[in-house]
């Protein structure tokens, strides 16, 4: 009978921890991984890989993104194919960078891709040509459309976008990457400060 009884006044216990236990599990920032088929997201994406990164058309664009007012790791590699024995990775102050240490024998990086994870979106083309956000997201492996950016989804979630400091307000995938924009993806409650 005793047994009975403290297994009872564990079980109340654990449940009455479960919430507080649940929100504080759901206080941190989910990880996007770089998905491991690369070249073939990067085809996805509708973007051809190249085997070396050309800059006749080179700019950047900075994304941020935030869950809930915690911000997610845009992830460096996206964008290359970091198997590919031409490409490596060295030590920097806060992290790694992935590059190219030679052309690879075959194609491994995209014209849309991040060396490091300070959300710094590198567009290296031969020429000049549209790039757009929804094709970054696409090389990423994370849904981003009218309605949903992952797993969150409108009018559920709150999700607003903005670039620059300013609401946009159409389909966050048709913002396009031109070069010294700020982007901001907010799910949920906001951070403190929007990046302008």
């Amino acid at each position: 009978m005793i047994h009975h009884k403290f297994h009872s006044i564990l079980l109340a216990a654990a449940i009455a921890m479960l919430p507080l236990s649940l929100a504080i599990a759901g206080t941190a920032a989910p990880v996007w991984p770089v998905p491991t088929d690369t070249l073939r997201q990067v085809r996805l994406a509708g973007l051809v890989p190249l085997p070396e990164e050309t800059i006749a058309y080179h700019v950047h664009d900075r994304l941020y993104v935030f869950v809930n007012g915690q911000a997610v790791t845009v992830p460096a590699g996206i964008g290359i194919n970091t198997r590919d024995p031409a490409i490596a990775s060295f030590p920097t102050g806060s992290g790694a960078s992935i590059g190219l240490v030679a052309s690879c024998e075959q194609a491994c990086i995209s014209p849309l891709h991040t060396h490091d994870a300070s959300g710094l979106i590198h567009i290296e083309a031969p020429k000049r040509e549209p790039f757009n956000l929804g094709q970054f997201f696409t090389e990423w492996g994370v849904r981003l459309n009218a309605q949903c950016v992952a797993k969150y989804c409108r009018p559920a979630t709150r999700i607003q976008v903005y670039v620059n400091g300013v609401l946009y307000r159409g389909n966050p995938a048709h913002i396009p990457l031109t070069g010294a924009e700020k982007i901001a993806v907010v799910i949920g409650t906001p951070p403190a400060n929007i990046p302008r």
